[in-house]
């Protein structure tokens, strides 16, 4: 083995009913401990959030409800949990910004006081995008092997992102985009229409509040009704409507909302 530990290290990473921590519980637990000699225990539990699964977030870890309603809930794992993370150092990719602050409020929703303070964390991410910039200026070096010159000037920018853009094109024209899951979400193509679709193809309105779903309906993006059709909590909750246009949000997702809102109208 080539990390060289002074303590246990435990590798874990979460699958959940959403990304909202202080809300969204945990349905699946992977860890591995590399313990100081090499050697690893590998431990994962499905676990039952208790709350139903958004089909938005099932799409994305394949776990549904029906896969989960007999397995034990976190509270039921949280003391074994709790002993096999002791005394180890804990890491992961993108830990730090979710696994780590979800992880420790579904141990204290348990009852437990899950400890941190002599845990080293390590998050891959962040050494992944501390060495492998990705900027303007990473990105011109990439795609085109030239140095950026004048950074951050407009014009400078401007034309870097011509030639960065180009070269993506004529790199990557006739091939499949494959998503996380390993879905394939299209092809790119020399075809400004194509790239459009392909990379703004779930997005309503800009600010990204709401989305489309894999069946092309408007879904809101945020909040309490993350994962909701749009037009399904108008009719549930029309006030909801009502204040999202009186609040500070932008002027672009109130005419979004306002045209869902009509074109249901017309419809019915």
């Amino acid at each position: 083995m080539y990390l060289k530990l002074r303590n246990p290290l435990i590798f874990f990473d979460l699958e959940t009913t959403g990304i909202n921590i202080s809300k969204d519980k945990i349905v699946e637990i992977a860890a591995v401990k590399i313990l100081t000699d090499g050697s690893r225990i590998e431990k994962v539990h499905r676990v039952n959030p208790e709350i139903p699964i958004p089909k938005e977030a099932s799409l994305i870890h394949g776990i549904y409800d029906e896969d989960v309603k007999n397995e034990p809930n976190f509270k039921h794992l949280a003391k074994e949990l709790a002993q096999f993370f002791e005394g180890s150092d804990m890491a992961g990719f993108n830990i730090l910004k979710f696994d780590v602050p979800l992880l420790v409020e579904e141990f204290l929703r348990a009852g437990i006081d899950f400890d941190l303070s002599n845990k080293k964390l390590l998050d891959a991410q962040k050494i992944f995008h501390m060495m492998e910039k990705r900027n303007l200026t990473a990105a011109y070096k990439f795609y085109c092997n030239k140095d950026l010159q004048d950074a951050h000037s407009a014009l400078a920018d401007t034309q870097a992102t011509i030639d960065v853009f180009e070269e993506q094109i004529r790199r990557y024209e006739n091939m499949e985009v494959i998503d996380l899951q390993g879905k394939k979400v299209g092809i790119i193509e020399n075809d400004m229409g194509q790239i459009h679709n392909l990379t703004n193809r779930r997005m309503v309105d800009l600010a990204g509040r709401v989305v489309y779903n894999d069946e092309g309906e408007e879904i809101f993006n945020f909040g309490k009704h993350k994962g909701k059709k749009v037009i399904d909590v108008f009719n549930a909750e029309p006030s909801y409507y009502d204040w999202m246009l009186k609040s500070d949000f932008s002027l672009d997702t109130k005419r979004k909302l306002t045209q869902i809102k009509l074109r249901a109208f017309n419809q019915g």
